[in-house]
């Protein structure tokens, strides 16, 4: 059996999925076999596999970056919230009911047992894996319940990195806190920590990881640089924040940039399929959560959700329902991307999400939604590529095909709105520069020159290049791979020495 390790944080966003994507690329460059694995992940931004199944975004990223097609072995568990009590559970790829916090526990056993074979058939087959933590494993309430951090260190004997996010402020106090919470068994995994997001000079960090080291009798194995570069392929929604531009917009190729409002809907999902946009020279996307944010906006993106009916509710309490109709009305151009479509047209029908039956969308588009029992799970290749994730189906439509795939339609327009279930469809290079000179047109924005050059799927693989490099040259890698062969020599019990002292 091959040799595993666990990439914990001191909370989510912390850079667990960076680490262990740069981890991925760095065994890859060595010509070693590696896959990653998440064995629990809660996130709404997913995608479909090569089994037609459905796993976290994260897990996508981190596989391309070992040179794999995803796949439901990578992700075996996913939650997906559609409420703050409930979530949708994905087994292996495919919906099996939904459960809240407390009824969870019943689930604990037979998904660890799952999560404990697909780890085992990893370790079989690659010569390394790459495991991410979810949250904090300095969540002592849930440890009772816990797949994805000292859980599953614990049942399969894994040496576990624990990463803190600097940026964040009072990081020390984080690593050596998160340690001190946990029992003496969970705590003898915790191997060292990696500082992320660095600014300024490391000497002055210094003083403080060795006094780290003194209390805690573990290592820091390295402080990276925080990077603006790295913001394709976001874990989850805590990245996305309203009133914050997505990614480093690159000055426009003509005389005029191109204004994209992305409204951040609170069950948003996907949400990673703005971020094509914001590859592209003089597009400034931002997300926006008022309609005040919308007056000087050219594009208006409606992304998808884990919630449709309840975030459509919430566009009219806002006050962006009308916001989007009087732009709509103007000519100015809008797009809705899977749950974001499903609110543009004129009605749904959902008996299996919200259960709300009939309702009546911003009827922006002349074309009816339904939802089924059964989620559709479908990826394209040719001529573009792009995948669906959808309970929602088009069941009527009065509007003209805005694009075909395989000769099926597989977008609806009206004038400059836009409509369609599929996701990453705008990682499609020439076709989203030909329907950007064609929103452009629309906004009124001629100066607006479209680049010829942007290469989304070159930027996310320079992405995960400049991770890998950045851990090879701040990480102390030989330390850190050398966890592959076991934990290291049990650790000082933190709490007892405290108390003793």
């Amino acid at each position: 059996m091959s040799g595993a390790l666990l990439v914990a944080g001191t909370s989510s966003d912390a850079g667990k999925s960076v680490v262990v994507a740069g981890l991925c690329r760095l065994l890859a460059r060595k010509g070693i076999r590696v896959a990653p694995f998440k064995a629990q992940n809660m996130s709404n931004n997913s995608v479909v596999t090569v089994e037609g199944g459905e796993i976290g975004r994260a897990q996508a990223l981190q596989a391309r970056a070992a040179g794999l097609a995803p796949s439901v072995r990578f992700n075996p568990i996913l939650l997906k919230p559609g409420s703050d009590r409930t979530s949708q559970l994905v087994i292996r790829g495919q919906v099996a009911g939904s459960v809240s916090a407390a009824s969870y526990v019943q689930h604990r056993d037979g998904l660890l047992n799952i999560v404990i074979e697909e780890l085992s058939c990893l370790r079989d087959e690659f010569d390394a894996v790459i495991c991410e933590g979810a949250g904090s494993p300095a969540e002592i309430n849930l440890r009772a319940t816990d797949l994805a951090n000292m859980g599953l260190a614990r049942a399969a004997n894994l040496p576990v990195i624990l990463v803190g996010d600097i940026d964040r402020g009072g990081l020390l106090a984080h690593l050596f806190g998160t340690v001190a919470v946990l029992e003496p068994d969970d705590q003898a995994l915790i191997a060292g920590f990696v500082v992320n997001k660095f600014r300024g000079d490391p000497a002055l960090l210094e003083p403080g990881l060795r006094q780290l080291l003194e209390l805690t009798g573990r290592p820091t194995y390295g402080v990276v640089p925080y990077a603006d570069e790295l913001w394709l392929d976001a874990e989850d929604s805590l990245s996305v924040v309203a009133h914050s531009v997505v990614g480093t917009p690159a000055p426009p190729r003509g005389d005029e940039w191109l204004r994209v409002a992305a409204v951040r809907l609170p069950r948003i999902s996907n949400s990673t399929d703005v971020e094509a946009l914001a590859c592209e020279p003089g597009v400034l996307a931002r997300w926006v959560s008022d309609p005040a944010d919308l007056a000087d906006a050219d594009l208006i993106v409606l992304p998808g959700s884990k919630a449709t009916v309840a975030d459509l509710s919430w566009l009219r309490e806002r006050g962006l329902a009308a916001a989007i109709a009087e732009h709509a009305g103007a000519g100015r151009p809008v797009l809705g991307i899977c749950g974001g479509m499903q609110m543009l047209c004129r009605r749904i029908t959902d008996t299996v999400e919200s259960r709300a039956g009939d309702v009546a969308g911003l009827g922006l588009l002349d074309a009816d939604i339904a939802f089924g029992e059964v989620k559709t799970l479908r990826t394209w290749q040719t001529p573009l590529a792009g995948y669906e994730i959808h309970h929602g189906r088009l069941t009527r439509s009065g509007e003209a095909s805005w694009f075909d795939a395989d000769g099926e339609p597989q977008g609806i327009s009206r004038g400059a709105v836009f409509g369609t279930h599929w996701h990453g469809l705008l990682d499609n290079d020439g076709f989203r520069r030909s329907w950007l000179t064609r929103v452009a047109a629309a906004a009124g924005r001629a100066g607006f020159v479209v680049a010829d050059d942007t290469d989304v799927a070159g930027r996310r693989d320079a992405q995960l290049d400049r991770i890998a490099d950045l851990l090879g040259a701040h990480l102390d890698t030989d330390a850190v791979l050398g966890l592959l062969e076991g934990p290291p020599p049990r650790r000082p019990h933190v709490a007892s020495e405290l108390r003793s002292g």
